[in-house]
Parts: C-alpha cells; structure tokens; sequence
C-alpha cells in the first residue's frame, strides 16, 4: 500500500489547544502509512517539542507569521506551494485561521489531491466589527470551494458554520479533542509550596492566553470579588500576551498583589491543575476550549462562561457550572459555594473525569482522523484523482 505524504499547516507552535491537540496527532499517526509533514512559524513555545518528534518533516517559514501582512502573507503562500511540489503532498490538513486560508489557498493552486481543515473555533466571531467578521467570512466560504472536508471539535462549531453559509452540513466531520488521562488526576502539591500557598488557603485557577478574547480582566474583578468573602483565597493565571501589562495594574490597583499570581506560561499544567481547587474560564468566546477538558481530566470542578462547544462538556450542576459571559457577581457566587462544599468540589470532578473519558480520548481522536484521511484519499482516487 502505498505510503500517504500529509502535510499540515499551523501558523505558529504556541501554547495553545489548537497546537497540543495536532502534536497529539502527529505523534499517534501510524508512519508505516504516513509521512509526515509539518509546515509552521520559525518560533514558538512547542516548536521544541515538535523537533523532537521522530519522522517528522519540518520546514520553518520566516514570512508565516499570526499579524496580517500582505507582502509576508503572499510569500508564505509561495513557500506553502513550493513546499507541496517539492514533496509531492497527498493530503494537505491546515489548522488555525491565518494558516487555514494560505494553506489551503496554496494546496488548490498546487492541485492537492486532498484539503482538509480544522476548525479550531471560527475565524469570525460577535465581537468583531461588521466589515470584519464579513471579510473573514467571506475567506472562509472561498477557501472552503478548495477543501474536501472541514473537521470540527464541537457540534457547536458545526452549526456556525452552516448557520453562516460556509460549507454544506455534509462538508464537516465531528472529531473531538483527545486528552490523555494518565497525564492528569495525580496529586501532587510541588506547585502550591513553589508559590507559597498554605494548607488552609483555596487556590482558583485559570490558564489562557492573555489577550481579549479570553477576557482575563473579569477574572481578576472576579478575584476581588471572592477575595472579600473568602480573606483565605488565592488565585493564579497560567498564560502570557498582549493584556499582561493591563492586567498587572488592575490587580494592584484592586489591592490583590500577593493574592494573585502571573505566572506566565508553564509546562506543567497537570501540576499546576492538580494545585488548585476550582478551574474558571472567563471567554467571551471560545471553540471547544482544551483547558476546561484538561481540567475535567484533573478531577476539578469548571466555573465556565457559556460560550462555543463548552455547553457539550459542563453539564450544569453536574460537571460544572456555566455562567454568562461578562456575569461576573453570579460566577463568584458559583465559586464561592463551591470552596464552601469541598464534598460538593469532589462529587462535580468525579463526574466531569468519568463524562469526557471515552469521547474525549486520544485513541478515538486518532482513529476517527485516520479513518476520514482514508475515506477521502479513496474518494479522490475513485474520481480520478
């Protein structure tokens, strides 16, 4: 049987759940069917990570970059072109927005046999001003002509796609995320001695990347809020980016240094999951959001706004709580009661583990992307492709 050629095109390795989850991939994929190819930024915080992965091809682009840049862009587009001559690509499967429109613009001008994207939540979101959110949906709907499916990580994603006209629902196929429950659930209690955190003080916690759509500013009000009711709570926030700054002076003017830990990004999430006593997440909007499943996996209640496929996982009262976005007096209230029930805390992480263990595995993740690379390469050669 023939080997498989796939490249895959991500804009930038950070950390991020979009990047873990196609690492996952990569390393899973079996190489006696695949060859594997991966065509990304120079710099990122898992670029590391991927040089270490064996029989993986990388090419390193100077010109693929996150900001739009119109001269860069079309160099890039180049690059992904050549790149897909050059090692006679089969199957091109692009991830994140800015690499999703060039690589698969760059795969239909090459007459890639198959184009396959993930839709790691929509380009185009309600916050986005109209001219904007028009513009990205328009990419959307002209790179789609070139693609043969559109993988999504919720069913949530699936029906923004169709509701904006971007591809026929028969276009998308459902794969959900796959987490590695060995890696999470252990105990181990190294993180609150390395930031000092006693016995008897609770620990929130929250990991993403600092910048708007994550809304991290409604986490420290949130913390403030708490803070008064419960003098014993401590809070942390795992991520770095463009809002670090602001959100530095807005907890000392809040009077919550020494309370409130940055900690920029970190490797160890399962420590640091393991640490705490409730996760939240504050996002104005969001896909299938990889924190909130990682920290279900960590046996830990979610406090989360309702936004994207994360009403697919929280289950209300059961796997956790969902709030609306913005509402931060009704999350506090949330946290609050549970810091207060630690049975409460216990019964609600047990079930979030026990909901996400089968769907929400790395075999099932494997097998179903395997499975779709299969049906589409047979597809093209029976047309003659």
């Amino acid at each position: 049987m023939q080997r498989i050629n796939i490249l895959y095109v991500i804009t930038k390795l950070e950390l991020g759940g979009a990047q873990k989850q196609l690492l996952e991939v990569i390393r899973n994929l079996d190489r006696h069917r695949f060859n594997i190819f991966l065509f990304t930024a120079k710099d990122g915080l898992l670029l590391p990570e991927a040089l270490e992965i064996d029989s993986l091809t990388i090419k390193m682009s100077r010109f693929l970059n996150r900001p739009i840049n119109f001269l860069k862009d079309a160099l890039a587009l180049i690059e992904i072109y050549i790149f897909i001559k050059k090692n006679n690509i089969h199957i091109v499967h692009t991830h994140s927005s800015k690499a999703g429109i060039l690589g698969r613009l760059a795969a239909g001008f090459a007459g890639t046999r198959v184009i396959v994207h993930t839709v790691h939540g929509w380009s185009f979101n309600d916050y986005q001003n109209l001219p904007a959110r028009s513009l990205f949906i328009f990419l959307e709907r002209i790179c789609t002509r070139v693609t043969q499916r559109l993988i999504v990580v919720s069913g949530y994603d699936r029906y923004k796609g169709i509701k904006n006209n971007i591809a026929p629902k028969e276009k998308y196929s459902l794969i959900r995320y796959g987490i590695n429950l060995d890696s999470f659930g252990k105990e181990n209690r190294s993180i609150r001695e390395e930031f000092g955190i006693q016995p008897q003080e609770a620990l929130i916690g929250m990991i993403a990347c600092l910048k708007p759509q994550k809304c991290p500013g409604d986490f420290v009000k949130m913390a403030y809020l708490i803070h008064k009711a419960l003098p014993c709570a401590k809070f942390i926030l795992v991520g770095d980016g463009v809002l670090r700054k602001q959100l530095k002076k807005l907890i000392s003017k809040l009077k919550l240094d020494g309370v409130f830990i940055l900690t920029g990004w970190r490797r160890d999430i399962p420590d640091i999951l393991s640490a705490i006593d409730v996760f939240v997440l504050t996002s104005l909007w969001e896909g299938m959001p990889i924190s909130v499943l990682e920290a279900m996996a960590s046996l830990k209640p979610s406090v989360v706004t309702d936004t994207g496929g994360v009403r697919e996982i929280i289950i209300e009262g059961k796997t956790g709580f969902l709030i609306k976005r913005r509402d931060i007096n009704t999350m506090s209230e949330r946290i609050i009661t549970l810091l207060n029930n630690k049975a409460l805390r216990d019964e609600i992480g047990e079930n979030a583990r026990m909901y996400i263990k089968e769907d929400y595995s790395i075999k099932h993740m494997i097998n179903n992307t395997r499975q779709l690379y299969e049906e589409l390469i047979q597809k093209g050669v029976n047309n003659g492709q």
